[in-house]
């Protein structure tokens, strides 16, 4: 009588643990990343981090390289969703656009300080292009939003308008703080907003 239900609550726990394991493995190996760097990083340090023994680690993962690539791809769909998340908040199109930018530079400045070499090789793959390209979409449909509702400039396209700021951004990687990340991004919406809307801005500031 327990045909079907039994085998399948027994399947969705361990499906379960496992996904608890995986993540307390990342999670661990995360840590030990910010502490030491990932040249630094090792199998038994995992291990003991995540509180599992070596046998086990490697039922889930091969080798550090394959850990650190999935903590990566792990970051790039939480910041992701950060970003979609600040995008479809309530708001005018260009507040939600400078909101996605700031979170957009804030993300890239935490992660400069990643050892240059390992961070080049994660980068390579196909997710991280893919990723790219969905947040200068996300940037395009929002300038074009605004662009329609007056306050983004219409003179160049939002595709090159998203290829613009994007680059603008990299900068934002060697900044040394928020403050300096947040007068980047005034920088780079007074050259998306239309004269109108920077008028009208500043007179809202004026007493």
């Amino acid at each position: 009588m327990y045909a079907g239900s039994v085998p399948k609550l027994w399947n969705e726990t361990i499906d379960a643990h496992r996904r608890e394991v995986r993540g307390a493995i990342l999670d661990s190996a995360a840590t030990l990343v910010a502490e030491h760097g990932p040249r630094a990083v090792t199998m038994s340090a995992i291990a003991e981090k995540a509180g599992i023994g070596r046998a086990t680690l490697y039922k889930y993962f091969p080798d550090v390289a394959a850990i650190l690539f999935a903590w990566h791809e792990r970051q790039i769909a939480g910041h992701l969703a950060q970003l979609a998340e600040i995008a479809d908040r309530a708001g005018t199109a260009a507040e939600r656009l400078e909101g996605v930018l700031e979170a957009y530079a804030l993300l890239s400045r935490k992660s400069h300080g990643h050892d240059i070499a390992v961070v080049a090789g994660l980068h390579q793959g196909r997710q991280v292009t893919q990723a790219e390209q969905h947040v200068h979409d996300m940037i395009r449909d929002l300038l074009a939003e605004g662009a329609q509702a007056g306050s983004i400039r219409d003179d160049v396209t939002a595709d090159e308008l998203a290829t613009y700021s994007l680059h603008a951004l990299t900068a934002s990687a060697a900044l040394t703080s928020k403050a300096a990340v947040t007068r980047l991004i005034t920088v780079i919406m007074t050259g998306l907003r239309t004269t109108k809307a920077i008028s009208e801005s500043v007179g809202s500031l004026s007493p």
